[in-house]
């Protein structure tokens, strides 16, 4: 096995562990992100369980926080809003904090916080951020305007990178990393939503898709989330063909059982995908690697230990 130290293990599902927690989420147009206002120790509980389990990097609870959503939905004033994301980085860095005073690990790096902004479909609510269907009617300029004011909260909180996940489009893609160099000193990761082995989720094929994120300097890794964990490598092997592997990719696909809006997931247990694929991605030039909607803390330890070479594959 080789070492596994210049992996990045990310955590995993925030939403599924504040579900198991007893929290309902289910058609909430905010989904976890009311839970900052309504129960945030829940939260902090979850980064707490990921910490635990070896995440080097928590993801904030901000997927879905945007200023017009808790206008909207919280009755907020647009101040009131900005402070409801800022709290989710606070709290991230408060888990953190924690874990840290508490563990007796002296070889364990500080975890970073990723302050999470999601695609502007997910503020739709109706899956588009898995289509990117809106794309079509929106300017790439309209897409920076919506996504301004949640990563000017995010960064001004001090995250310590930017998680730009889920995204559906080559277009929402290039808007975001053009916002970015708005904030020269900020560092970011950059994750599309695919469809199959070839495309990712609005139809540019993924290794096309790519191509001018490797160019920015802001970018620490380039990839996709929430897929089926199969498809991940025959996407990383059709890109590495055009770009080689100076650039470390970032993958953190679900669990792989399959969602649909209207039934939601499908309920039945799945193997840890992540373990059984961690050592192949990596091999492939991935240098981050979590997990999506429902892994959980147990998923991470264990994919951890297997790219840390504790156990077998």
């Amino acid at each position: 096995m080789a070492d596994g130290k210049k992996v990045t293990i990310l955590d995993g599902a925030l939403a599924t562990e504040l579900e198991a927690a007893g929290l309902d989420l289910k058609e909430d147009p905010l989904w976890s992100a009311r839970i900052l206002q309504t129960n945030p120790q829940a939260i902090k509980n979850v980064h707490a369980r990921y910490l635990c389990s070896g995440a080097d990097v928590i993801t904030t609870a901000t997927y879905q926080a945007t200023v017009v959503g808790f206008v909207k939905h919280l009755c907020l004033q647009s101040e009131e809003a900005v402070l409801l994301i800022q709290s989710g980085v606070q709290l991230a860095k408060e888990a953190v904090d924690e874990f840290l005073s508490e563990s007796k690990s002296s070889d364990r790096e500080k975890p970073r916080v990723a302050g999470s902004i999601g695609p502007y479909g997910a503020s739709l609510h109706d899956g588009s951020e898995y289509s990117g269907n809106y794309v079509e009617r929106m300017t790439k300029e309209e897409l920076k305007a919506w996504h301004r004011p949640q990563l000017q909260a995010l960064i001004s909180a001090g995250v310590d990178l930017i998680a730009l996940e889920t995204v559906p489009s080559q277009k929402e893609g290039e808007a975001l990393v053009e916002l970015l160099r708005e904030f020269p000193n900020s560092k970011a990761w950059l994750s599309f939503s695919v469809k199959d082995e070839q495309y990712i989720s609005h139809g540019e094929r993924f290794d096309d898709a790519v191509k001018f994120a490797l160019e920015s300097d802001q970018l620490v890794a380039v990839g996709l989330n929430c897929c089926p964990p199969n498809l991940v490598s025959p996407l990383l092997r059709a890109a590495n063909k055009k770009k080689g592997s100076e650039r470390g990719w970032i993958v953190y696909p679900n669990s792989g059982e399959m969602w649909t809006r209207n039934a939601g997931w499908e309920n039945k247990p799945v193997d840890n995908q992540l373990a059984k694929f961690a050592v192949e991605w990596k091999e492939l030039g991935a240098k981050w690697i979590g997990g999506c909607c429902r892994t959980t803390p147990a998923d991470i330890a264990e994919l951890r230990d297997i790219l840390k070479g504790n156990v077998s594959a």
